[in-house]
């Protein structure tokens, strides 16, 4: 009767490992099968539903050539951007303003110089009216081109070339205006290069301020994964695993 019993107690051990052995198994099937392993439940830092977005430093670049202020808007920092495009708009009104100011100049000039000298200014380039102000009248001017043996600068009175000046003092007040305009145009000038520094500057900033963002992303924003990763020991399923990564 006892080797009966010791005889039935045997086999039900030998069928319970051999169930439990089985169980495991189909687990570890279940688990390994693509068809079961969801890989859509994977959480990383950098999803643009969960997590901003890594901005693009050429883009930042072109921006704020393009328009400065706009390059450190898109970084997320107007604060600073918003000084540089405040620049750009004084630096075009100065611009403006010095080129209608210089406008003004050089017509006045021009017409002070029609009515005291005769000259014809239409069609004249700014050398012609340079030496209206330094010679009482063409023919002075002519002279000397030809003591320098510069023939091709001379003039011909006959072309429209005509000047002659009724007092010398009208003479250097004009000078002393077509000087005066000619330095409010080159300050115009100036200005332009101040705007493509402004613009230089602009991006080096956005620039600077999308590393910057980028590099707050990943010193603050982990990877967060959840994945079934089965960890096995001596042949057995013990588990999944949830991983966390933080970058420093």
């Amino acid at each position: 009767m006892k080797s009966t019993i010791g005889i039935l107690s045997a086999l039900f051990m030998l069928t319970a490992e051999a169930s439990g052995q089985n169980s495991i198994s189909a687990l570890r099937q279940e688990l390994l099968s693509p068809r079961t392993l969801q890989t859509d439940t994977v959480w990383k830092a950098g999803s643009s539903s969960v997590f901003p977005k890594k901005k693009s430093q050429g883009s930042a670049v072109f921006y704020s050539l393009l328009l400065p202020g706009m390059g450190e808007l898109y970084a997320d920092d107007f604060g600073t951007g918003r000084y540089s495009l405040a620049a750009e708009v004084t630096l075009w009104l100065t611009y403006i303003s010095y080129q209608q100011y210089g406008s003004w100049l050089q017509s006045d000039a021009r017409s002070f110089a029609s009515t005291h000298s005769g000259v014809s200014p239409g069609g004249k380039n700014d050398q012609f009216f340079v030496n209206v102000g330094n010679f009482d009248n063409v023919y002075d001017y002519n002279d000397k081109k030809l003591r320098d043996r510069n023939i091709e600068a001379v003039y011909d009175p006959s072309m429209g070339y005509y000047w002659s000046w009724d007092t010398d003092a009208n003479r250097q007040r004009f000078r002393l205006l077509r000087i005066s305009s000619d330095k409010v145009n080159n300050n115009s000038r100036f200005v332009i290069g101040a705007v493509i520094v402004n613009h230089i500057l602009s991006a080096l900033n956005a620039a600077r301020l999308v590393r910057r963002y980028n590099r707050n992303i990943d010193e603050n924003m982990g990877s967060l994964q959840v994945e079934p990763n089965l960890l096995l020991g001596l042949g057995r399923v013990d588990g999944m695993r949830v991983s966390y990564v933080q970058h420093f």
